[in-house]
């Protein structure tokens, strides 16, 4: 293959140049997998110790863990979203029917309904937010929210069969 000055000559970035190799990679295995030998092969054929790539890989490790718990914090928060929405349906829905039954005429119920769909749209804005400080604070807060709740009922399992003991 003939090279010229201007290929010799190119030069990439970190993440471009991590960019071409993730394609080139991927078009060259069929399926699209790796497996952990042939990973530390490519490392160990652009130079990279196989230290480094043990580091990086309990980095991804890592990395891939925190996205998904903030996958499930996601499906939590819609989850309750939902369960809002629900609530608000039938209440607003009895009140409204209430109100017309006795009155004729949407009066007071109106207020309700909208004061109360306010706020519920301002809940469901901050849930569809995924970036920010005040997600990551919510992330956190439910992060360690169920962190405590998996140590209680790991105490309260070792206690309890402690007791059976």
């Amino acid at each position: 293959m003939a090279t010229n000055e201007s290929q010799i000559s190119q030069i990439y970035g970190s993440e471009d140049a991590q960019a071409i190799l993730q394609i080139a990679i991927a078009q060259k295995e069929e399926n699209g997998e790796l497996s952990r030998v042939q990973l530390f092969e490519i490392a160990a054929e652009l130079g990279i110790s196989e230290q480094d790539i043990v580091a990086a890989e309990q980095q991804w490790l890592a990395n891939r863990g925190e996205v998904q718990e903030k996958l499930a914090f996601n499906r939590y928060r819609r989850g309750k979203l939902q369960k809002n929405l629900t609530k608000y349906a039938i209440v607003n829905t009895f009140l409204v029917l209430l109100n017309l039954a006795a009155a004729h005429e949407l009066s007071w119920s109106i207020f309700i309904l909208l004061g109360w769909g306010l706020g519920l749209s301002l809940n469901a804005w901050n849930v569809y937010q995924t970036e920010g400080e005040d997600y990551e604070q919510a992330f956190q807060g439910w992060r360690l929210k169920k962190q405590v709740g998996e140590s209680i009922g790991t105490a309260t399992n070792k206690f309890l069969k402690w007791l059976q003991s």
